[in-house]
């Protein structure tokens, strides 16, 4: 929409004869505000659609971001002035595309409201498993499925729609002549179920797309629940499994280009940065510590020193929020993660990746390991300086958050490829700009 709406633009302004000799000029400069216009469309989390928003939050986004996206724009125009556009075709493609998109997200939030196209389902089972699955189904706006009955003993935790609860999956078909069960999510607490494998096999086969409840919270969420996966599961879902020397040597080379760049590129910061560490508070500028890599390995992990000196003289300790060791400055370089880019010079030695899951100190992995299931799974892969934990949970400094990013650090670890990681460091990027989940 925002390409055509330049594109026509151009056609208005120009007429068909030049339009037509020079399209591939007008095609390259829709381009550049197209890509500039999504990206700060994306930044303004225009593409968040958990939020039921209204036309005039709307509008103030979009404001927002293509306000921001014109800057930019007036930025790359004075590096490129082959690129620019006649202000008056700009500001013509500007107001129609303005105008197209708040109208097309108008509607596509009302569309979201009334669940018009969603996919019609059976969840078996009413306990936590259950539960969890109806929050992610029920509980979010831009969910592409509906429960419209569950299938167990009890009630279940999480029903804010009042679907109706049955002992046996056959009375559902009894609902409504109207009602077609689409698919079947298998997930009870009880692993012997309260529904038959020849009973789900007569829907599978009548065409009802049956799945286990594990999988299908792994699919929704992009996290794996680790509290309800079973040694089996792992062993004979996909996934999970040794990365191949073709993508090794990719992700390795891009872990070598990109760690290179960006220490020439962060250069000026990290020694301004140095500089501020050295004179706010006594100590050394960089801080060295033990953690558990590949293989359980350790290897010294290098940061600016965020902490006063001597942090840890009574011993580690779990970072919380508001810590008073941590400098004011140091909460600073937390919060833009630039204390984290020292570590680019481990990604160079081979000890870590820019993309995994991040390594933790030993004392507190010899703890999580006898109480968090799967926890030692983590150390299969090469941490990392971000992972899909660190761009989908906020900061966690305690046990339960560990669990909670153990459920990220599984599912990257499962599915892990070279797009998950470019996903993953584009979703960085964003963390980082907007100062989001450091501590």
């Amino acid at each position: 929409m925002i390409f055509s709406s330049f594109l026509f633009s151009c056609l208005l302004f120009l007429g068909s004869d030049h339009f037509v000799s020079e399209i591939g000029l007008y095609c390259i400069q829709a381009m550049v505000v197209t890509a500039v216009f999504q990206l700060c469309l994306f930044f303004f989390d225009m593409y968040e659609m958990r939020q039921d928003l209204s036309l005039m939050d709307i509008e103030i986004r979009l404001t927002q971001a293509f306000g921001v996206g014109c800057i930019v724009l007036g930025l790359l125009y004075y590096l490129l002035p082959p690129m620019l556009m006649h202000k008056y075709i700009f500001w013509t493609g500007y107001v129609l595309v303005s105008f197209s998109l708040l109208i097309y997200r108008y509607f596509y939030h009302r569309i979201l409201r009334t669940r018009m196209f969603v996919q019609d389902l059976v969840l078996i089972g009413t306990g936590e498993l259950a539960s969890e699955i109806a929050k992610e189904i029920e509980g979010r706006h831009d969910s592409v499925y509906r429960i419209i009955a569950f299938v167990g003993d009890g009630s279940p935790v999480y029903n804010p729609y009042g679907a109706p609860v049955f002992k046996e999956l056959e009375e559902v078909d009894n609902m409504s002549p109207l009602v077609a069960i689409q698919r079947i999510v298998v997930a009870p607490d009880d692993k012997r179920g309260s529904t038959s494998t020849r009973t789900l096999l007569k829907y599978k086969l009548a065409g009802t797309a049956v799945e286990q409840g594990v999988t299908f919270y792994e699919r929704i969420t992009g996290k794996i629940m680790v509290e309800k996966v079973n040694p089996s599961w792992i062993v004979f879902s996909d996934g999970f499994t040794v990365m191949s020397r073709w993508r090794y040597l990719v992700k390795r080379l891009l872990d070598v280009v990109l760690s290179a760049a960006l220490l020439v590129i962060t250069a000026p910061v990290m020694l301004v940065s140095a500089i501020i560490i050295k004179f706010e508070s006594p100590g050394p500028v960089f801080y060295f510590q033990e953690r558990v890599g590949e293989g359980n390995e350790l290897f010294m992990v290098i940061k600016f020193r965020s902490m006063v000196r001597d942090a840890e003289k009574n011993g580690a300790v779990w970072s919380q929020k508001d810590d008073s060791r941590i400098t004011r400055f140091g909460g600073f370089i937390r919060k833009v993660r630039i204390d984290e880019l020292p570590q680019l010079w481990n990604v160079l030695k081979g000890e870590m990746s820019l993309v995994g899951p991040r390594p933790e100190r030993q004392v507190f992995v010899e703890q999580l390991v006898e109480e968090i299931p799967y926890y030692g799974i983590r150390h299969v892969v090469r941490p990392g300086i971000t992972g899909w934990a660190q761009v989908s949970y906020p900061y966690g400094a305690s046990k339960l958050d560990a669990l909670r990013k153990l459920e990220y650090d599984l599912y990257y670890i499962k599915n892990n490829s070279i797009a998950l990681d470019l996903l993953v460091i584009f979703y960085t990027v964003k963390t980082v700009l907007f100062g989001k989940g450091g501590r």
